[in-house]
């Protein structure tokens, strides 16, 4: 048991940590924002506040986390009229006080120790190094893992090879620090005014990678849901959103090589060829596969010979579950589990071609960082890098 002093000396180490800020948008979210907001509030990382911006909601969100807020006065919640994550997102920060910011969205899970070890290990590096973000799990309804993203992360200026691979993966695993955030101008709110909203949080990493180090945590601390309904199971959106980002982000850094910009386009476009077809949308689908079979002629022969590998596949899963009465991509999930300690991360295997890749991609980084060192008064960089992201993971990704 701790003594009187012993609690004491706990709470003023507690309070000499730099307040983080938890930003929280919710959007008709009451089936899940009650663990989300436990999620939040069992950190071992105390010195917190949680802001809940309740973007115009019209079910019982506002009733749940006032009734959590009770329980834990770090959460507070701010009510708006609907206007999109990307603005939400900028009323709380702009309405926080921490040195740092963290985004976590209102149905996604925390380990416990996320914001403690993202901290820890950003309060060790210079303030050129602006963000840092974790790996994370994908998991259903029922907390349960469906799978986990690949362990592929890279460390530093990584800009270039972002734009490609695109490592965060979602918007619950960045922690920045909040006067970069203002700096850069937030998440731009002009994707959803337009209409194809979803990838506010690729945007905002890119402009934020563009100028900056990032760190990472090569650990799964993120459980990040899957859902029907949700914003990123709007297939057509989400593809469209992800190729006016990648557009935008190209014509702004025009200092790119080319070489970086192709890659970057080629890789947006297969994400995006992906959505359109789980969108049902032939149009897009055909029109986005002839644009990527112009530099990748075997592309679609690639995917016929896929379509039939998933087909056989299928065929077997379907003879097992008969014969055993049981999925067996069920039999063995586990929940995503917020108190132990994450799994050891092993690195995936990688062809030769995409080492070659990632190699052209870090040395374009490292010419990029050059060009930065006079202007943001950046120190020489130093290359620290494991295989990266093929692809951005989304909630409507399989």
């Amino acid at each position: 048991m701790l003594s009187s002093s012993d609690k004491d000396r706990r709470d003023v180490r507690h309070f000499a940590q730099p307040l983080v800020s938890v930003v929280i948008p919710a959007f008709n979210a009451s089936r899940y924002i009650e663990r989300t907001l436990r999620s939040a509030g069992r950190q071992t990382y105390r010195n917190l506040e949680i802001i809940v911006v309740n973007d115009g909601s019209t079910d019982d969100t506002a009733k749940v986390v006032e009734k959590m807020a009770l329980a834990d006065p770090r959460i507070r919640m701010l009510s708006t009229a609907n206007r999109g994550v990307a603005a939400a997102r900028n009323t709380g920060i702009q309405e926080s006080t921490g040195r740092f910011v963290a985004f976590l969205d209102a149905d996604d899970l925390w380990h416990q120790a996320k914001i403690e070890k993202q901290v820890n290990a950003l309060n060790r590096l210079s303030p050129q190094w602006a963000a840092i973000y974790v790996l994370h799990h994908i998991i259903d309804h029922d907390d349960e893992i469906i799978r986990s993203c690949r362990p592929d992360v890279a460390r530093g200026y990584i800009y270039a090879r972002h734009l490609t691979f695109k490592y965060v993966g979602n918007g619950s695993a960045l922690l920045v620090r909040r006067d970069v955030a203002l700096e850069i101008g937030g998440f731009d709110s002009s994707y959803a005014a337009a209409g194809i909203g979803g990838c506010e949080d690729l945007d905002f990493e890119l402009r934020l990678a563009a100028l900056y180090h990032i760190e990472v945590i090569p650990e799964r601390l993120v459980g990040y849901r899957q859902y029907p309904g949700n914003m990123s199971s709007n297939h057509l959106q989400m593809g469209q959103s992800a190729l006016e980002v990648i557009r935008r982000s190209l014509a702004a850094n025009a200092q790119l090589p080319q070489y970086a910009a192709r890659s970057a386009t080629i890789a947006t476009q297969k994400y995006a060829f992906w959505e359109f077809r789980r969108a049902r949308n032939t149009y897009l689908s055909l029109a986005t596969a002839c644009s990527i079979s112009r530099s990748e002629p075997y592309f679609v022969v690639r995917l016929v010979l896929e379509k039939c590998l998933r087909v056989i596949q299928r065929c077997v899963r379907l003879v097992t579950t008969t014969a055993n009465g049981q999925d067996p991509r069920r039999m063995n999930r586990s929940k995503f589990d917020q108190d132990n300690a994450p799994s050891t991360v092993e690195r995936p295997d990688e062809s030769a071609q995409f080492r070659r890749h990632l190699i052209r991609l870090t040395e374009v980084d490292a010419e990029l960082s050059a060009i930065l060192e006079p202007i943001a008064g950046f120190a020489p960089m130093t290359i620290d890098h494991q295989p990266c992201l093929r692809n951005r993971t989304r909630k409507s990704d399989v």
